[in-house]
């Protein structure tokens, strides 16, 4: 089998998409509302290629403030959000967004094959066993269903996010750096709150686990002529900047 099991429509991930993007992605401390609604527009787009999303119920991990999960459910899906942590879920305007649940994306407070899609948005960096994660969001999966995620890899030029770029010189060092150059630590904390995900790591896992049929792989954010920079082993650590993984829950033998 190889590494796409299908195609989706195509989604017209052209350079001005990636520019305009990257452009609101300069503005995420100073402007998360625009920066997060650009995305999540965008994300729910690209989405609507892999799944049907009008009527589809949604699992929204590591949601937070509910960004995508508004974008989910204007495109029609019923969504609900699961976040570890009380504050993000309040965090745009002081009240959860809407369906909302307390609940870790190691543990998924959701029963098995419950849901049509699950999606998650640069969560995986930031618990300490991601393929736990991973596995977890295949498992509430119904058969048949897609999974959709992704994250910031560690080695990108935004790997170590509000710490970078000297994360490069170890997680640890660029914390450090951070909190002597603002009197405050990181959000993003090497080693507690953020973790160091690899490109390989994560290919590695989709090509094994069981349960489920790569649909897809890409560097999120870029444009569609990027794409073959997943297959090139060290360059794509630095240069995919966001890996996507889509992939097809398996139906049981």
């Amino acid at each position: 089998m190889g590494d796409v099991a299908e195609r989706p429509e195509q989604f017209r991930a052209t350079l001005g998409r990636s520019v305009r993007l990257f452009s609101a992605f300069r503005r995420e401390q100073t402007d998360p509302d625009h920066f997060y609604g650009t995305l999540a527009r965008d994300t729910v787009a690209q989405l609507r290629g892999y799944c049907e999303l009008a009527g589809a119920q949604v699992l929204d991990v590591g949601g937070g403030p509910g960004y995508f999960a508004a974008e989910l459910r204007a495109a029609g899906a019923r969504c609900v959000c699961v976040d570890a942590d009380a504050e993000e879920l309040t965090a745009r305007d002081g009240t959860a967004p809407g369906a909302a649940v307390l609940g870790s994306a190691l543990q998924l407070p959701v029963r098995t094959s419950q849901v049509d899609v699950c999606f998650s948005s640069n969560v995986l960096e930031h618990v300490p066993d991601p393929h736990t994660m991973a596995e977890e969001m295949v498992r509430v999966t119904r058969p048949g269903g897609v999974v959709y995620l992704s994250y910031t890899v560690w080695w990108s030029p935004w790997g170590g996010h509000e710490t970078s770029p000297w994360h490069y010189l170890g997680g640890d060092f660029a914390a450090r750096r951070f909190e002597r150059r603002t009197g405050r630590p990181p959000k993003n904390r090497y080693g507690s709150t953020m973790f160091a995900v690899s490109v390989a790591e994560a290919l590695r896992w989709a090509r094994a686990t069981p349960n489920a049929d790569i649909v897809d792989i890409q560097p999120r954010y870029h444009p569609w002529w990027m794409r073959p920079v997943v297959r090139i082993p060290g360059l794509r650590e630095i240069v995919t900047w966001n890996l996507l993984l889509v992939l097809r829950k398996r139906h049981p033998d």
